[in-house]
């Protein structure tokens, strides 16, 4: 396909990104929160208008969206009946048990997304080998599918203890309850088909929480662009990093919950590709938080959960679990509409609250009147408030110092340039600490990586990051400022498809495997296919580990029938794998049992390896051809700094820092100890100047 349109929606922007014969064409629209597909709409027809085209030819559209994880955050969704097996209705309310900051003597859990008023168990039971232990009360189903259909329900899920091993009691539950119900109704054997009923409970429910609001928007959006006259088909961009068809996520919405941060790796791992970096830490700053992704050998690594709305920054169990196959990545309220403010004890604080695009910054002059990021940038001369997002949204430099001035600057005696400064200080020190603890849970070495940078915001605070972390290098690409976008125009069609089947090494069973796998198969293969007529590579994983222990490891499978012999094989690879991850395998153990709990089959289709290209680290400097007073952290003063149209700049030129390298979606600040240097495929290469600290 060669015209094809990429369109991510954002807490505060929404980016477009059209790929019309190779020339790529773009825009920033501000997000429109009573219907998002507006944002969409206006944003198309920009870029067509550029492209001189029309919405007829267009080939496909590819979508992704912040819009799951905003219901789930806010509690927006639809009031969801939970049907589970009598003697676990409170497992939501339980959680694991785990008390996720430890010394907090006043720890409050979060709410369950589904209130115990909303939930109901009926009898009948599935053991952990699937087998029926007790048979499915169908008379209390039918009771509670009286109730749901007479209290007004919007969305019905259901989570039975063991469904994983064997669906047949919620498959015959749904068949109940529907008979009587006319809304949507999700199970946890399809949804999430994974051990640990506390996460596949939450996951269901998820699901069904948001099923309504997503299906409504999905067929607003299909129905409006079809009015402009795009006749194209429409794919989402999943969690996980490939494209699924409008039905399948209309279907399983808690796919998408992670789906344009999802998109922003895959165009990291691109970039990566296309200069041969073996180890990328991936940064991604929009309007409303930052993203940090750690890549090796071009691909972004990935996990099979995540968690949504933690109330404690960075404590993992605080927030919403949602058991999918995800990009894994580090998520903090940390964007340039994040809101600025002073605490109790005098610190300045950023986000996780954002202005958002409705009323903004202050500098927008939209109505808000708090300070944002963008407010601090500004003052601080970072951006240009004549050419904000191509000069469609004029910024005041007075209302963002009058905001900053009033929450952060009285409060701390200090003037609004030292406000800002303080301000950025935090946000950047806040993103450089989720960088560190993000690669030291993976056991790698931050400073080891060459930083890639994009989003609106990234291009502003990437050279003061790489300073705190002691990265020397960093990637701004071509289209930064909609790197999403156009990462979902390089995502392939893909899916994965796991199940949990606990299965120890001495009593490995082959057939059983073979035929779980082909099962796992034919599902991913069958996603793919509903979008692709190519040829499909195909991923084994299993998930394994000792008898006893808390968690599994990934490993990776040959991808053909197994044999009863193969039992040795997985056991080596296990313990590779194992040394891998924590120093060395466990041996010299009586009776040490390992075993695999998860199978998944991942399957995409096959794309083009972009084309090779080398850094080119040293260039002919070329003198800026304009100034302005920017700060300078260096010397804690406002100097005048060199500003440069990246357009202007040829492959090989060297742009001395400090300076500002300008273009339509964002800008790029050259700190004093790092200089830019223009690459023959567009990118900007940030290069630490010898003997700068």
């Amino acid at each position: 396909m060669t015209i094809r349109l990429g369109a991510d929606i954002g807490g505060t922007f929404t980016d477009i990104a059209l790929d019309c014969h190779g020339r790529m064409f773009s825009t920033k629209v501000l997000t429109t929160y009573a219907a998002p597909e507006q944002a969409i709409l206006d944003g198309i027809a920009i870029v067509l208008a550029e492209a001189e085209i029309t919405p007829a030819d267009l080939e496909i559209v590819i979508h992704g969206t912040t819009l799951a994880t905003n219901a789930l955050i806010e509690r927006r969704g639809a009031r969801t009946a939970f049907v589970t097996t009598e003697g676990f209705r409170d497992v939501l309310e339980m959680r694991t048990e785990n008390r996720f900051e430890q010394y907090d003597l006043n720890l409050r859990l979060p709410k369950p997304l589904i209130p115990r008023e909303d939930r109901f168990a009926v009898a009948g039971r599935i053991g952990a080998q699937g087998q029926e232990l007790a048979p499915l009360d169908e008379a209390a189903l039918e009771a509670v599918a009286d109730r749901i259909a007479a209290t007004g329900y919007g969305a019905v899920a259901i989570g039975f203890i063991h469904s994983y091993m064997n669906p047949a009691h919620e498959e015959r539950a749904r068949a109940i309850i529907a008979a009587k119900v006319g809304v949507p109704i999700s199970i946890s054997s399809e949804v999430s088909p994974q051990m640990r009923e506390f996460e596949r409970f939450n996951t269901v429910c998820a699901n069904a929480y948001v099923r309504p609001q997503m299906a409504d928007y999905l067929g607003r959006l299909q129905t409006r662009l079809a009015e402009t006259g795009a006749t194209c088909p429409v794919f989402m961009i999943h969690s996980g990093g490939g494209l699924i068809s409008v039905e399948t996520a209309s279907a399983f919405p808690v796919r998408l919950v992670e789906s344009g941060p999802a998109g922003g790796a895959i165009f990291a791992a691109d970039v990566a590709q296309r200069f041969g970096l073996d180890k990328v830490v991936s940064y991604d700053m929009g309007g409303t938080t930052a993203k940090i992704c750690l890549i090796e050998d071009f691909q972004p690594k990935t996990a099979r959960t995540f968690e949504v709305a933690r109330t404690y920054r960075f404590c993992k169990g605080s927030g919403m679990p949602i058991s999918i196959p995800v990009i894994e990545m580090i998520e903090i309220g940390a964007g340039g509409g994040s809101i600025a403010w002073v605490d109790s004890l005098g610190r300045i604080q950023t986000g996780p609250e954002s202005a958002g695009s409705e009323p903004g910054p202050a500098c927008y002059q939209r109505g808000g009147e708090r300070p944002a990021i963008t407010d601090a940038d500004l003052v601080l001369g970072k951006i240009d408030p004549d050419n904000f997002a191509g000069g469609a949204i004029p910024l005041s430099t007075s209302a963002a110092a009058a905001a900053i001035l009033k929450d952060v600057g009285n409060r701390l005696n200090l003037d609004a340039t030292a406000a800002a400064f303080g301000i950025c200080e935090v946000v950047d020190e806040n993103m450089a600490n989720a960088a560190r603890v993000h690669a030291v849970e993976n056991g790698k070495n931050i400073s080891d990586n060459m930083m890639i940078a994009f989003g609106g915001a990234a291009p502003l605070h990437a050279a003061r990051l790489c300073e705190k972390l002691g990265i020397d290098t960093c990637l701004i690409p071509q289209g930064a400022g909609v790197g999403s976008a156009i990462g979902f125009l390089k995502a392939p069609f893909g899916y994965e498809a796991l199940a949990s089947k606990i299965m120890r090494l001495s009593a490995f069973d082959a057939a059983s495997v073979n035929h779980l796998l082909d099962g796992l198969k034919a599902t991913a293969e069958g996603f793919v296919r509903a979008g692709s007529g190519g040829s499909i590579e195909r991923e084994i994983t299993a998930f394994m580990r000792y008898v006893g222990q808390g968690w599994e490891i990934p490993v990776t499978l040959p991808d053909r029938a197994f044999v009863a012999a193969d039992a040795a094989l997985l056991r080596e690879a296990f313990r590779q794998n194992y040394a891998r991850f924590f120093g060395r395998a466990i041996d010299g153990l009586d009776g040490l049992e390992i075993e695999v709990v998860t199978f998944s089959v991942k399957a995409q289709d096959q794309r083009q390896p972009p084309d090779r290209h080398s850094l080119t680290r040293v260039g002919r400097t070329v003198a800026p051809p304009a100034t302005r007073a920017v700060f300078d952290p260096a010397s804690g003063t406002s100097r005048e700094t060199g500003i440069v149209d990246r357009a202007t700049l040829p492959a090989g030129a060297r742009v001395i820092g400090p300076a500002v390298i300008v273009e339509r979606e964002t800008a790029t600040v050259v700190t004093s100890p790092f200089d830019a240097v223009m690459q023959d495929d567009g990118s900007l290469l940030l290069v630490r100047k010898e003997g700068s600290a």
